[in-house]
């Protein structure tokens, strides 16, 4: 497949962060027949597209996704009920449910005709005996099993993955799995709870700056590391294995590892301060080391994430910080 620009592509979870960004990039290839949907209220979506249908269902309800799916070629599922790591940790079956969104579109799909279905999955899926110390050498696809993942919310990742591959194996429907990084950038998530470690940071930064105290709160002793990357990465990567014929999960995330301390510290550049840190060893902290190891990416796609985090972050904690104007 060369291009989605004559199907009718159907972008499930599209009020959220990465759904917005997605609508924008297939809106900026010529994509004419874009529906856009998601269970929040439409006011209440991340960014709205005019160019898009926007319509409001409930994709666990498979009749939901029937009425959704009729007609269309491709759909792109990056709707869940999720968020950081201090709300995956409190909110394991509310993200063990999304299991349901993604069975109910597949077989939606199938009785469509749909010709190729995308599945956001997550790093979580990755065993957690390899993830326990800070110097990780990068997370290999063959690394999810044998199965150990994430409770709750990367058992999910990992058990629609299977699902989509069988749904290949046995009713031809061609599925791309990603297994996302830590996905970061402007008009993400930044306060409320569900907010990932970049933009947490920029917020509490941009906080400390605006109202002048000299301290940050970090979740753990900031020791642990991850990679993240930034949207744009993302949405190129997702493009590039949509259009692909790799019918395997494929990381698509950043190798730039870092520790949150580091993190703290390339914000703290950005917004030129040097605050106090202040450390919550009890806040939930997630596993000890994560890191995106990106051979078959490189071998499959002869791409990988570029954008390097003090560039993905100089744009994120800007958006953030115009928040608060």
């Amino acid at each position: 497949m060369n291009s989605l620009e004559n199907k009718h592509v159907v972008v499930a979870g599209a009020g959220g962060f990465i759904g917005g960004w997605l609508i924008a990039e297939l809106i900026r290839l010529g994509c004419s027949r874009v529906t856009a949907i998601d269970l929040k209220p439409i006011n209440l979506w991340y960014q709205v597209h005019s160019e898009a249908v926007n319509k409001v269902a409930d994709l666990s309800s498979l009749s939901d996704c029937r009425e959704i799916l009729r007609g269309a070629d491709i759909v792109f599922n990056l709707a869940a009920d999720m968020g950081g790591m201090g709300f995956i940790e409190m909110n394991k079956a509310a993200c063990m449910l999304s299991v349901l969104i993604n069975t109910h579109l597949l077989k939606a799909s199938v009785e469509s005709g749909v010709e190729r279905f995308f599945f956001a999955s997550s790093a979580c899926v990755y065993r957690g005996d390899l993830q326990e110390s800070p110097d990780n050498p990068g997370l290999r696809e063959s690394d999810a099993y044998p199965a150990a993942p994430e409770d709750g919310y990367g058992w999910e990742k990992l058990f629609s993955e299977r699902m989509c591959r069988h749904f290949f194996e046995d009713y031809g429907l061609q599925t791309r799995v990603a297994r996302y990084h830590n996905v970061y950038g402007p008009h993400g998530t930044f306060r409320g709870g569900r907010e990932k470690a970049p933009d947490a940071i920029c917020r509490k930064v941009a906080e400390a700056v605006r109202s002048g105290s000299n301290e940050i709160s970090i979740w753990g002793d900031g020791e642990q590391t991850r990679s993240f990357t930034y949207i744009d990465d993302t949405i190129r990567g997702t493009m590039l294995l949509m259009l692909s014929d790799v019918s395997e999960p494929l990381n698509i995330g950043s190798s730039q590892m870092v520790t949150i301390n580091q993190l703290v510290s390339i914000v703290e550049n950005i917004a030129g301060v040097q605050l106090n840190h202040m450390y919550e060893i009890d806040a939930p902290k997630g596993v000890r080391g994560r890191n995106s190891e990106n051979s078959k990416i490189l071998e499959l796609l002869d791409w990988e994430p570029n954008v390097q985090l003090e560039t993905g972050l100089e744009k994120t904690y800007a958006w953030i910080y115009s928040q608060f104007s």
